[in-house]
């Protein structure tokens, strides 16, 4: 069959029989997602499902279908830090390339598909970032109708709810037939040139309008052909969607939870009085070190370092930085809580022994607790302190120095098959 040139209302399609593909994915994830409450949590293009962020489930099946040829994510300037964590969630991940966002998703498309022009893509797929769930069966349904000709193909399913009109006073006005209806997915397709093509016309023209790519091609003239959906092919709108997503991705896992232990002792010297748990306790020896020499929080520190292998206090804050001395060492605990939340974990138990002839920590013991429950930012009957002598045997006994041995328990997201 020869090529054929049409033209719709100023924007030029190809007719071809079947051609090859090179396929260029655009993923939209410029959005604030205010529908999703809790903006504390950030975007929820960005929010833990199953261990990982949605978008990092969305650009895995990208990655992993063989007709990828360049993947563009447009993201709002305010989280290239967030999508570059996300990144990292992604086995085997190519290059990509990031563009910025506008205001509305239409300007967010055209910026992806600027990013996309001179790259030699035929074809490309926009898609939500909080999509996750479409599998390769129907990024193969869509190729093939672009491999048969179509200058655009919509992904989606007949609408099976009964549709009611309802009026500005909240009353129903009549039933919609949903004879021929259907609920649009993306990846939303088309010939690369063409939807380029139709986007600038649309800001040429000064039409902002568009709820999606598929209605710019249809003002366009574009045909627009249909391809079945997927009913797992949900877009993660609210609160309850992402939760329901993280539910549906955990389900089978074995909990991610580990146990760290940490050991740490201080020699004593003539004082005043000693610092443990962050707690000054009068005494007439002191110990020795280079910060406040807090034993206990610094053998806590090296616990919750252990349970995301991110060193030991030391490698964190050197005895030979001279910014440490005298400092108080809640600074230290309260950075190690934060990096085991950065790296997705959730603080459950913090245990301390002390192991000293003196003073006695019984008088203190729930002082301490509660500052632990201060640094560490949970509840204080998650965080013990005991205390136990060494009969007077060796250096403990001999009141030389004070021991500490900590145990922490940390919950991280996801789990393990």
């Amino acid at each position: 069959m020869p090529e054929t040139s049409l033209y719709f209302s100023g924007v030029m399609t190809q007719m071809h029989s079947t051609q090859p593909l090179s396929v260029g994915i655009v993923i939209v994830a410029a959005g604030r997602g205010e529908r999703a409450g809790s903006p504390e949590e950030g975007p929820k293009q960005y929010r833990p499902i199953g261990g990982r962020a949605v978008i990092a489930h969305t650009l895995e099946r990208f990655v992993t279908w063989p007709q990828t040829a360049k993947i563009v994510i447009v993201i709002h300037r305010d989280d290239e830090n967030l999508l570059r964590s996300a990144l990292q969630q992604v086995a085997g991940l190519p290059d990509v390339d990031i563009a910025f966002g506008g205001a509305t998703r239409q300007q967010s498309v055209l910026a992806g598909l600027r990013q996309l022009k001179g790259s030699g893509v035929t074809h490309v797929m926009i898609h939500d970032a909080v999509r996750p769930f479409f599998d390769h069966d129907l990024l193969d349904r869509v190729a093939t109708a672009l491999a048969d000709g179509a200058p655009a193909v919509l992904p989606a399913m007949p609408v099976t709810d009964t549709l009611k009109r309802g009026n500005a006073e909240g009353l129903v006005v009549d039933t919609v037939t949903r004879a021929g209806l259907h609920a649009a997915q993306t990846p939303q397709s088309f010939r690369f040139a063409d939807i380029l093509a139709a986007h600038e016309k649309a800001v040429a023209d000064g039409k902002s309008d568009f709820t999606d790519d598929a209605a710019i091609a249809e003002w366009c003239s574009l045909p627009v052909t249909l391809v079945t959906g997927s009913a797992d092919n949900v877009k993660l709108t609210i609160r309850r969607d992402i939760a329901m997503a993280d539910e549906k991705l955990s389900a089978g896992l074995l909990p991610d939870v580990r146990t760290g232990n940490g050991y740490d002792v201080h020699q004593l010297e003539p004082g005043d009085g000693v610092t443990l748990c962050g707690v000054f306790i009068p005494h007439d020896q002191k110990l020795k070190g280079h910060s406040d020499a807090d034993v206990a929080l610094h053998a806590l520190t090296d616990a919750l370092l252990a349970t995301c292998g991110a060193g030991d206090i030391g490698d964190h804050f050197p005895p030979s930085d001279p910014q440490w001395k005298g400092a108080p060492s809640r600074i230290f605990i309260e950075h190690a809580a934060k990096i085991v939340r950065e790296h997705g974990g959730t603080i459950m138990n913090a245990d301390v022994s002390l192991i000293a002839e003196a003073p006695k920590v019984g008088p203190h013991r729930d002082v301490m607790r509660a500052r632990l429950s201060e640094f560490l930012g949970i509840s204080i009957d998650r965080c013990s302190v005991k205390a136990t002598t060494n009969e007077k045997i060796g250096f403990v006994g001999r009141r030389e120095g004070i021991a500490a041995i900590a145990t922490a328990t940390v919950v991280y997201r996801g789990g393990k098959t």
